[in-house]
């Protein structure tokens, strides 16, 4: 067996890998307190877990765990990973941004550091661009580039001494459930002294060449915002190329769809001379903000007020005004759901709310402990409702009133389908579930590779659902048995429908695929511009679904072929709701559209005051839908 030697002991080489490994397991708990619930990413000397606070036993309270590996290495190594360590807490317990996580708590146990964070929920940067197969829209980019460029200041202007960031690349930048962008981790963040040189850190390809010499500044974070920029906007990774050859790959070659204004901005920030960069960020963040339109409102402006109503009917420009409107306390992600006279709605803020269809008096809001980006189910005398919290609930329609909860492992953001008096849907704990819908004993669980997201389609003994991992699983609707799955070329949020044997589903990878219901084998796909997350509808023989590219795509359900589709300014990932006469949909640039069936012409639209990412139900002649600026929408069909 191989041995090494650290100190005046050997090691065995299987010792020291252990070593440097993650140590803990889900269902550990630390010091009696932090109960592990899943592992969410691992480094070369570090993991990070998810982890329930259990001083709070009545609250669902989670936190993030950073554990730095220490164990059997040379004691400098080790010397040098707890400075790392102290340094971070030391940075973090300094600051107060709410693009930073928030520190807890920190202690060593077993010769190895942990750091307690606030959880961040969300996904960051890098995995954002892998799962669109592509360079990222341009005013995407900006917008996030002038967040980062927002705590980056708060940063460089503390007192008495600067934080320099030194490791900017999307893998280092959250953006959380609200879409707004955080920093993690501080690891190598340093107090800036002028005077001091130290060695090369960082991460090679996003790096600064002043930071290969030892140097730290400023106008280092800069030049590797530039970079992360041109990662995002080309899909070029730098890490794979010689470093400080950006000018070798100008953007437009990979992205024709960047600005020159853009391009000169990024080019400027990674000029090799730190003099020819912008001074600071605060003059970058200028000037991109100079390229944006004019109306646009600027990030981190903070939650914008209620709604007022859009005004008489306008033929020119085709909008329209609301029957009325409800103000939440949050963001509303949820899609609405209509019942026995009433309008059901999940809101960020944990409630569920509950008004009268006609009026939008409010009626009850039941309270979890999470946000909820769910859609309601009623079913009978119930609404079924899944949370963040992990928990599936079941209130009474009437009064609001708890009738019983269902616990899983995960955040739940797929919705529950009713078939036979249970209700099926899926988790983030990698599974799907099937509930008794009077009790909320679990009746049977199926496990996938991936957290489901979508939301199940019954078919007699079946169930079909997409799932995060790519797949779409066909399970037995009693027994939860695995009867067929496909694999699409990407993530699967979108939830299918069915159409004489056929299962339409829409995937991160751009396409819409038709599923033979049997076997589970593609007839056709369709592709769009890019990544489908928004659910098929179906009317007459035609498929209506949404795409990331900003289209409303109506396509023939027997073979993919493209009848029509209309441009939104924003990304579609609001799911439409179809009648015979128009498809109406939400978009990321705010607003409601209300788009002919049969010709694709807009009949009207509704601006609100934030993206639109939740689905539109339909009542009678009244349109409901929710808005990112916490307002539940009541329109005229």
């Amino acid at each position: 067996m191989e041995t090494k030697t650290v100190g005046e002991q050997p090691v065995t080489k299987e010792a020291a890998t252990q070593a440097r490994s993650p140590s803990l397991q889900p269902g550990q708990t630390l010091r009696e307190r932090y109960q592990v619930l899943r592992v969410l990413g691992t480094g070369g000397m570090s993991a990070v877990y998810e982890a329930r606070d259990l001083t709070f036993p009545n609250v669902v309270r989670l936190c993030a765990i950073k554990e730095i590996y220490g164990g059997l290495t040379h004691p400098s190594v080790q010397a040098q990973r707890r400075a790392s360590f102290e340094r971070e807490v030391d940075i973090l317990a300094s600051l107060s941004h709410p693009a930073i996580p928030k520190i807890y708590e920190y202690f060593t146990e077993d010769q190895r550091c942990y750091l307690v964070l606030e959880l961040i929920r969300g996904q960051d940067l890098g995995t954002f661009l892998t799962q669109s197969g592509g360079p990222l829209p341009e005013r995407t980019v900006v917008r996030w580039a002038m967040e980062i460029c927002e705590v980056l200041q708060y940063l460089h202007s503390r007192q008495p001494e600067q934080i320099v960031f030194r490791d900017m690349k999307p893998s280092n930048v959250m953006l959380n459930e609200h879409g707004r962008i955080v920093l993690v981790d501080f690891g190598i963040a340093k107090v800036f002294r002028d005077e001091k040189r130290g060695t090369m850190i960082g991460t090679e390809g996003f790096s600064p060449p002043e930071q290969y010499r030892g140097e730290a500044t400023p106008q280092g974070d800069v030049y590797a915002l530039g970079a992360t920029m041109h990662h995002l906007l080309s899909a070029c990774d730098p890490t794979r190329e010689a470093p400080f050859s950006f000018h070798e790959r100008p953007l437009n070659r990979f992205n024709p769809t960047v600005t020159p204004e853009i391009e000169a901005i990024i080019e400027r920030a990674l000029a090799y001379d730190a003099r020819d960069r912008f001074a600071n960020v605060a003059e970058m963040r200028a000037a991109l903000e100079a390229t944006l339109p004019r109306a646009a409102p600027a990030p981190g402006a903070g939650r914008v007020a209620p709604a007022p109503a859009a005004g008489p009917i306008a033929p020119a420009e085709g909008e329209v005004e609301p029957v009325w409107s409800f103000q939440c306390e949050d963001e509303i992600r949820s899609s609405p759901r209509v019942g026995q006279g009433m309008v059901y709605i999940g809101c960020y803020d944990n409630n569920l709310y509950a008004l009268e269809a006609n009026s939008g008096k409010f009626q009850w809001k039941y309270a979890t402990e999470g946000g909820i980006a769910a859609t309601p189910t009623v079913w009978e005398d119930l609404v079924l409702i899944g949370s963040e919290d992990f928990t599936l609930y079941a209130v009474a329609a009437r009064t609001g009133r708890p009738s019983w909860t269902c616990a899983t492992k995960g955040r739940i953001r797929s919705s529950a389908r009713m078939a036979y008096e249970h209700a099926f849907l899926g988790s983030d704990d990698n599974a799907v579930y099937g509930v008794q819908a009077r009790t909320g004993r679990i009746i049977w669980k199926s496990p996938t590779e991936g957290q489901v997201r979508s939301t199940p389609l019954i078919s007699d003994e079946g169930l079909y659902i997409g799932c995060e991992d790519g797949y779409v699983y066909s399970l037995h609707l009693r027994r939860g048995s695995l009867q067929w799955r496909h694999y699409c070329g990407g993530p699967v949020t979108s939830s299918p429908v069915l159409w004489e044997g056929l299962l339409i589903v829409g995937s991160v990878d751009h396409y819409v695929y038709a599923l033979d219901l049997n076997s589970g084998m593609p007839i056709w796909r369709y592709r769009t511009g890019k990544e489908v997350i928004s659910s098929p509808a179906l009317w007459d023989e035609i498929v209506y679904v949404g795409s990331a590219d900003g289209c409303l795509y109506a396509l023939d359900a027997s073979g993919g072929r493209l009848r029509w589709k209309f441009e939104t300014g924003g990304q579609v990932n609001s799911s439409p709701c179809v009648t015979r006469e128009a498809a109406y949909v939400g978009s990321a640039d705010g607003y409601v559209y209300a788009v002919e069936t049969r010709t694709g012409k807009l009949r009207w639209k509704f601006k609100t005051n934030a993206p639109v990412v939740s689905s539109p139900a339909m009542s009678e002649s009244t349109v409901f839908i929710g808005s990112l600026d916490g307002r539940l929408y009541a329109l005229p069909a």
